[in-house]
């Protein structure tokens, strides 16, 4: 087995105590955030719903679209939509012909 040289083990060295550092840094905003959703659970708010928000922010209208669509498409198929909007079934179709 080789040993690596004295700069490389430095260079490693650093390299996991940052990681280490960066760890607990994520460990502590986890609980920040889990802190933000408790105190929003304890004024009322719905933190499924919160959760739901947050995750839909990251994304663009398109994408949000997108997913609308494809979900509204699937609920259709499996009869938990009465009648399916005009824009999903046009977009549902372009889908389609796309493959």
């Amino acid at each position: 087995m080789t040993t690596l040289q004295a700069s490389a083990q430095n260079q490693l060295r650093q390299l996991v105590e940052q990681i280490e550092r960066l760890e607990e840094e994520k460990k502590a905003l986890a609980s920040d955030i889990r802190d933000k959703y408790l105190e929003a659970k304890g004024v009322g708010f719905d933190v499924k719903a919160l959760r739901q928000v947050v995750r839909l922010r990251k994304k663009s209208q398109a994408e949000r679209q997108e997913e609308e669509t494809v979900l509204e498409v699937y609920l259709h198929a499996l009869g938990m939509l009465d009648d399916m909007p005009r824009a999903t079934t046009a977009a549902a179709e372009a889908m389609m012909a796309a493959e």
